[in-house]
């Protein structure tokens, strides 16, 4: 598969997925996006090869949460889905691990993943319908190049919020300083040479629930090019969000997702659903919040590459196993809208790329 630099031109070879070890370096600057916009299509596909893949993809780890997903947030949203439909479960691989090597944020990147999936012959059906309660809130502020406070204001200001409704909350905070020894390889430090600061959070409910969102401060502001003289950022710095500030806001995204009552968070919808069309020919549910609007175009394309039609039910109940007051898991109602109740049939999808054993 190559896509050209705009991202307007695709050009598909078909044949066998081999998988085995892989390194590609991402494109940076203002043509690039981010090894997130890459793995997000990697991922379905990934478990279908010949061979475990075993993956490094070099280039933008951290800010641009606006517009490709961070490796945090794959990590925590995307990974458990990938286990969940039965990749990795068995005693032949060990589960699909994703894991930086190096911090590189945006937009001149620098970073490094790692990414490992074994091989399956076919996916596992899913019934994720039960909420459950929210039991604790896991978070990574990462800052790349810029002052170490600024890491623990963001971890403060979001426990500052997430407190008032549940004592367990815990932020990492993963700090890499422009100043370090220089390495053989002539870098410096563990991160990439532009400064960033990005936060990801996670909610786990009672039932294995993983809802996650992510905030990040934009290395752009008010800037219509790249090419900004450096007396124009001395001005536009005043103009940056606070640290406090992308705090609240990453924490107030996360209560919008619990309060939304689904089971995968809006970002992760399409690739859940993704997934169940490839699924065996059996029936796969799913509880999902409101739908994106790359959600619905998703289910116009997957019902023209598939011929999978979902059917939607409309649920004012929070989970089968829920009070009737539909409990939001902090112990108060759930007021938020109708929860959606996902269910379609698989394609019986096969590895016929694995040897048969």
């Amino acid at each position: 598969i190559e896509i050209n630099a705009t991202g307007t031109q695709l050009r598909f070879k078909p044949g066998v997925l081999l998988g085995g070890d892989i390194e590609h370096d991402c494109p940076i600057g203002g043509s690039g996006r981010s090894v997130g916009w890459f793995f997000e299509g990697i991922f379905p596909l990934a478990a279908f090869g010949k061979e475990p893949l075993q993956l490094t993809l070099n280039g933008v780890t951290d800010g641009t949460s606006d517009i490709d997903p961070s490796v945090d947030y794959l990590s925590s949203s995307f990974i458990p889905l990938l286990i969940k439909f039965g990749i990795g479960v068995d005693d032949d691989h060990p589960p699909p691990v994703l894991k930086v090597t190096k911090r590189g944020a945006a937009p001149m990147g620098g970073g490094s993943v790692d990414f490992y999936c074994p091989i399956v012959k076919e996916l596992n059906p899913i019934d994720f319908v039960d909420f459950g309660k929210v039991k604790r809130v896991r978070g990574t502020a990462v800052s790349c190049r810029i002052p170490p406070s600024s890491a623990a204001r963001v971890a403060h200001s979001v426990k500052g919020v997430m407190h008032r409704l549940l004592p367990d909350v815990w932020i990492h905070t993963d700090v890499h300083s422009s100043s370090g020894k220089k390495r053989k390889s002539g870098d410096v430090g563990g991160c990439g040479p532009s400064p960033g600061l990005s936060v990801n959070l996670t909610a786990t409910t009672t039932e294995g629930v993983c809802l996650s969102v992510e905030c990040s401060m934009n290395h752009n502001i008010n800037s219509d090019s790249g090419d900004m003289m450096q007396h124009d950022q001395t001005v536009e710095r005043k103009n940056i969000e606070l640290p406090e500030d992308l705090g609240k806001r990453s924490a107030t995204l996360l209560l919008q997702e619990i309060y939304s009552g689904g089971c995968i968070d809006t970002s992760a919808q399409s690739f859940a659903m993704l997934m169940m069309c490839l699924t065996p020919e059996d029936v796969s549910r799913i509880r999902l919040g409101q739908f994106s609007q790359y959600t619905i175009m998703s289910l116009r394309l997957y019902k023209e590459a598939f011929g999978v039609e979902f059917k939607l039910r409309a649920d004012d109940n929070g989970g089968e196993g829920s009070d009737d007051e539909s409990d939001d898991g902090f112990g108060s109602k759930r007021g938020g809208g109708q929860t959606i109740i996902c269910s379609c049939l698989g394609i019986g999808y096969r590895n016929m790329a694995r040897a048969s054993t």
